[in-house]
């Protein structure tokens, strides 16, 4: 029987700059009486990451471009806000009242190239926002190692944040940090169920898991940053999310 268990850490508190996320991590399992074992797969929200790496921006800090205060206006936002997304980003690909789709600097398409205000530490004031980590995937090792240093166990680690689709209502969780985990499972040249060869399957193993972990974490005042995933199909191995982003010559929509 195939089964996959996803179990919400309790009690993590509000992250701050400098805290030790694999501490915080192994004190979460005592409290649910859990033991890391091989292949587990921890799903870690990208927010918990960002702000233990301190990638806080304090707007008043900010001086926004010509190209940011034209922006804001079309999009209706603060342009110092805006100023951060365009740092953020390659490249701005849409723009609309309420509406800023960005090309993150690591590839990533997503509403405001990852900078946000929600359950950001005094972004009630508007005057905070958090962007998403310098490299995710060295973020995922990072913490993969501390985790197997406290632990003596090597789990698999999926750094999560919500996207949303260009095709689809709604956001979900999408994986944009991995260690040990394949982040695309590549399925070409082996026999379907009546042994006819697949010709262009590949699964997004990690955005997946990701999603997954996303039924758990919620998207508003629920607190449950971290996910422990225990029965992965796939056998564990070093990866990038490099392998999830479609190049731009193979970007049909683009």
């Amino acid at each position: 029987m195939r089964m996959l268990t996803l179990i919400a850490l309790p009690g993590i508190p509000e992250v701050r700059p400098g805290d030790r996320l694999a501490a915080l991590i192994v004190a979460a399992l005592d409290r649910a009486a859990a033991r890391l074992e091989p292949d587990d797969v921890l799903i870690v929200a990208q927010k918990i990451i960002s702000k233990a790496e301190g990638r806080f921006a304090r707007l008043s800090d900010v001086t926004p471009s010509a190209r940011a205060r034209e922006v804001g206006r079309a999009v209706g936002r603060d342009p110092r806000l805006v100023e951060l997304v365009l740092r953020e980003s390659r490249g701005v690909l849409r723009v609309k009242p309420g509406v800023l789709i960005a090309e993150h600097r690591l590839g990533f398409v997503m509403a405001n190239a990852g900078v946000d205000q929600s359950n950001v530490p005094h972004a009630e004031t508007a005057e905070t926002a958090l962007m998403l980590p310098e490299d995710p995937d060295a973020s995922a090792r990072r913490l993969q190692e501390e985790l197997h240093e406290a632990c003596g166990v090597e789990a698999g680690i999926v750094i999560n944040d919500s996207f949303g689709r260009a095709w689809r209502n709604g956001v979900t969780g999408v994986a944009i940090g991995v260690a040990g985990v394949p982040a695309l499972v590549d399925l070409r040249g082996s026999a379907d169920r009546e042994g006819r060869p697949l010709r262009v399957t590949q699964v997004a193993a990690a955005d997946e898991l990701a999603a997954a972990g996303s039924l758990l974490m919620g998207q508003a005042d629920e607190g449950c940053p971290v996910v422990l995933a225990r029965g992965f199909p796939y056998a564990g191995r070093e990866s990038s999310t490099r392998e999830l982003i479609r190049p731009e010559t193979e970007d049909l929509f683009r």
